[in-house]
């Protein structure tokens, strides 16, 4: 596999220089098909440039499903159908938060409103879900929430993965919400009821921003 270019907007981090060639190396090693595709692989960081992101939503890693990760946390590719279940209980709960949920799973239009959709790993080796969660992708995780802190924004945790990257963020006046998982293992233990889009809108507001528009993809 060898990777698509390195996000402009993000080169100035150490992680392009320092851990990517030895990442790139051992991908090319893969013996499963690598997902998402190469030239997918950077997109939610290509789609939200550090000026520009306003939320920032943490996710594991990309769907092992073929035809599934487009490299958007949570998001899937076009039309596909059934929707993976950790994404359907996402949709559940903006149902019940916001009185509505997009039509697709893909969520790509979220991107230019400044929600960056980002993974701690980037890639996932086809039908082993979290078999590149040690190949180093979370240095780069890691330097994105230190440079995300340099004003305020909105951080959404889901889980104890997650989670476990909040002492990156640092600086005041972050809105930083936590809950379970939108997994089916543990969306009953604190995700369903935690209305983070409400949250996160209200908290945007009260700043003077413009809230998100969660729901409806602008038409082409």
């Amino acid at each position: 596999m060898t990777l698509g270019e390195t996000p402009p907007a993000w080169r100035h981090l150490r992680f392009f220089q320092r851990d990517l060639p030895e990442i790139a190396a051992r991908l090319s090693q893969e013996d499963a098909p690598v997902l998402p595709p190469a030239e997918q692989v950077f997109a939610a960081l290509d789609a939200c440039p550090p000026d520009r992101v306003r939320v920032v939503i943490l996710g594991q890693d990309p769907y092992p499903t073929q035809g599934h990760a487009h490299g958007f946390a949570f998001s899937v590719a076009p039309g596909t159908r059934p929707l993976p279940r950790s994404l359907t209980n996402i949709f559940r709960e903006m149902t019940e938060d916001l009185g509505a949920c997009p039509p697709d799973g893909d969520l790509r239009f979220w991107a230019p409103q400044g929600v960056l959709l980002l993974n701690t790993a980037l890639t996932v080796p086809a039908g082993r879900a979290g078999g590149h969660a040690r190949l180093g992708w979370s240095r780069l995780t890691e330097e994105v929430l230190a440079t995300l802190s340099d004003r305020p924004r909105a951080f959404l945790l889901w889980g104890n993965h997650a989670q476990g990257f909040a002492r990156h963020i640092t600086g005041a006046d972050h809105l930083v919400l936590r809950s379970a998982h939108p997994s089916p293992l543990s969306a009953r233990r604190g995700f369903f009821g935690s209305r983070p889009f409400s949250r996160i809108n209200d908290w945007l507001k009260a700043r003077g921003d413009t809230p998100i528009n969660w729901t409806v993809p602008p038409h082409d």
